[in-house]
């Protein structure tokens, strides 16, 4: 009796299990092919003039005008909102990378005092809206006057990003394995030879996502860039793609917009085709629970 009543349970379970993974894979694939649509509706209306474009609006383009990304690139500066995000966002990913692994590193491997405390206030900062923080960190950027800089917005990108980057890194150093530090002891190597040496190249894929993520939410990043950037000149792409919404919304000149939309989206859409391997690997081997 015991027995026909577990049975029955278990093909109950693994029917539901069946179930639920057919519905998401539903919707993912639904959701998939949504955002599909969308990014090839915006490319290809990006191609069009205004008046085909209003003419029809869901009809492929019959021929394709390039002049719209030349427009917005040279006319509406898009290239110096472009330069001025690779400053910012590509220097900060590097200082979240130098500053963000040895801590993980130490975190993940090494026994002190106050360890899980650090930890736990590491896990901890990552739930601090950083909404909370934009009165004091403005007024502190204003005493070392470094409002409207891109070094300012640099440090303050990294600073609230480290308590991510150290968690996404902190799961994977703690998957590799505790041997490889003995065999290195056991050779002769210090803390710092073993990290750089052996440990950081075997976290390749987790140091490619933390990169990658970071990458991706900063240069997408809107509200910190536009409470420290003032100067038209220091615009980042968010704040001069929202200035370009704001003027050719009112011209009319949607194609481009969508020529701009386009335009950003680019670099993170070719990093996550080139990367998107490491990045799962990265991810995979990190989701791990302490």
């Amino acid at each position: 009796m015991t027995y026909n009543i577990r049975s029955q349970a278990v093909q109950l379970f693994k029917k539901h299990v069946t179930t639920w993974d057919v519905v998401s894979r539903l919707v993912i694939y639904l959701w998939c092919g949504f955002s599909i649509f969308v990014f090839s509706w915006v490319i290809n209306s990006s191609l069009k003039s205004n008046h085909s474009f209003f003419s029809d609006i869901w009809g492929l383009v019959a021929a394709p005008n390039m002049g719209n990304y030349e427009k917005v690139w040279n006319n509406y500066h898009l290239n110096r909102y472009f330069l001025n995000s690779i400053l910012v966002v590509i220097p900060s990913v590097i200082g979240l990378i130098v500053v963000s692994a040895p801590a993980a590193y130490v975190l993940a491997r090494k026994e002190f005092p106050l360890q899980k405390t650090i930890t736990r206030l590491v896990s901890f900062g990552m739930g601090i809206p950083y909404q909370l923080l934009l009165v004091p960190l403005f007024f502190l950027l204003f005493n070392l006057r470094l409002i409207n800089s891109k070094i300012g917005l640099v440090l303050v990108y990294i600073a609230l990003s480290i308590p991510f980057t150290i968690f996404l890194l902190l799961g994977y150093f703690k998957t590799l394995p505790k041997s490889l530090e003995e065999a290195a002891e056991i050779d002769g190597c210090g803390p710092i030879r073993t990290f750089f040496q052996i440990m950081l190249p075997l976290a390749q894929n987790g140091l490619v996502s933390a990169a990658v993520l970071n990458f991706v939410g900063l240069w997408n990043e809107f509200l910190l860039a536009l409470t420290f950037i003032s100067g038209d000149s220091n615009y980042t792409l968010s704040m001069g793609l929202n200035a370009l919404q704001g003027s050719l919304q009112y011209t009319g000149d949607w194609v481009s917009l969508f020529a701009a939309f386009t335009l950003v989206v680019i670099p993170t859409f070719i990093m996550f085709i080139f990367l998107s391997r490491s990045i799962v690997a990265g991810m995979t081997m990190g989701a791990v629970k302490e």
